[in-house]
């Protein structure tokens, strides 16, 4: 990645004392922490619909408005990352993130609620894949992988502990107890990036905001890397949606009966898959991506096995859940590394255009779900889910050695 222009708006240093050890896990605490916020909701629907008078059958807009505030944002906000200055940009958004919270907290009536959720979907996903933005523009080339790692680590962490967060502390201090409470962390940690983060010259300074919009199809359309693992970011997403969208329907049910509290807990064991698959960003650096990538997809594919073992053995859910998340995490990394590789000037379209991707998966992995438990239980989502694991990895053999010669060479 070439040097970082200069002179730099507020203080920028040379990448080497960016990346600094503190520096990166600054960047992966904020990044897990920005996430959570658009998760936080999901175990809490029960006391929302109890609250503001909404029936369970309509409560789940609560979860589409945060959602469509997470597509928003991926396709008007986190692109102006590369036009914008990202540290100020960033810091814009996190005072924005905090007040949202707060209006969450204190909502009086459902259009408050929600509009309030549109904001945190937004301004949530805004913060999260700027600082992945951030980090992969930042880092020296030998240690891209490394640092986006970190931050993706963050993100996957963030996201699974989300639940755990909001149910203990709902069991405490309520639901408006949460979205509080997730206020004042967000304030530490905007007051922690005024602090600690250095400023970032844009890349795209002076083009025009509907110019850098149009150019994200031009990216797609040229950028074979983004395609190929744009296509497997969907087919994993899909494949984890499978899982975790069911998941609660067994475990609800008798004879197991769990709270949402209860099953959001075993978003701990997930954690630690995360964060064993977080060094697949080193070995991305070491020019091994595309046997990660295979280590990863067969990961994706055997961990249906013990998942399917569940209504007789959670202790292979556990195994199961520990072999998804693994496979997953260490995909997801390897992806961002190389699509990011040698292109920090488009850092944040890049991104945007990628979780677009995972959107999609996102949401088709969760509609097809909830239809293949209804018909068939457990064993038809396990099934569905391998099938989309063994899709994966088909598409990964059929186009490994299309990629652009920059990449291969690198993986």
């Amino acid at each position: 990645m070439p040097a970082l222009p200069t002179p730099c708006p507020d203080g920028c240093r040379s990448p080497a004392a960016v990346m600094s050890p503190a520096l990166v896990g600054l960047l992966a605490v904020a990044s897990g922490m920005s996430v959570a916020n658009v998760y936080y909701a999901q175990p809490l629907l029960d006391a929302l619909a109890a609250t503001f008078s909404i029936s369970h059958a309509a409560v789940g807009g609560v979860v589409t408005a945060t959602q469509l505030g997470c597509a928003l944002a991926l396709v008007v906000l986190v692109p102006l990352g590369d036009r914008m200055e990202r540290r100020r940009l960033m810091l814009v958004q996190a005072a924005l993130l905090v007040m949202a919270l707060g209006w969450v907290a204190l909502a009086r009536g459902p259009a408050a609620l929600l509009s309030g959720m549109l904001a945190v979907g937004m301004l949530g996903t805004a913060m999260t894949q700027g600082l992945i933005a951030y980090a992969a523009s930042a880092a020296t080339p030998g240690e891209q992988g490394r640092v986006v790692g970190a931050a993706q680590g963050g993100v996957f962490v963030g996201l699974l502990l989300a639940r755990v967060f909001a149910g203990a502390v709902s069991d405490a201090w309520g639901w408006r107890g949460v979205y509080a409470s997730a206020a004042a962390l967000m304030l530490v940690m905007a007051l922690l990036l005024y602090r600690r983060l250095p400023g970032q010259a844009p890349a795209a300074q002076g083009m025009a905001y509907a110019r850098l919009l149009g150019s994200m199809g031009q990216l797609l359309r040229r950028d074979r890397t983004l395609q190929v693992r744009g296509v497997l970011a969907l087919l994993m997403f899909a494949a984890f949606n499978v899982f975790w969208t069911a998941l609660v329907l067994p475990l609800s049910a008798a004879p197991y009966g769990y709270s949402h509290t209860q099953i959001g807990a075993f978003g701990l064991v997930g954690a630690v898959g995360a964060l064993a698959a977080a060094r697949a960003g080193r070995w991305a650096d070491r020019g091994r991506a595309q046997a990660t990538t295979a280590l990863a997809l067969l990961l994706l594919v055997l961990a249906w096995w013990p998942l399917s073992w569940m209504p007789a053995s959670l202790w292979a859910l556990v195994a199961g859940i520990v072999l998804l998340d693994m496979g997953g995490q260490a995909l997801h990394v390897t992806n961002q590394s190389l699509i990011l590789r040698g292109q920090a000037q488009a850092a944040g379209r890049l991104v945007s255009l990628y979780m677009l991707f995972y959107a999609v998966g996102s949401g088709l992995g969760a509609i097809a779900t909830t239809a293949t438990y209804a018909r068939f239980g457990w064993n038809g989502v396990c099934t569905l889910g391998a099938a989309i694991s063994c899709a994966a990895w088909l598409f990964w053999w059929l186009t490994r050695d299309t990629l652009p010669a920059s990449t291969t060479e690198a993986s």
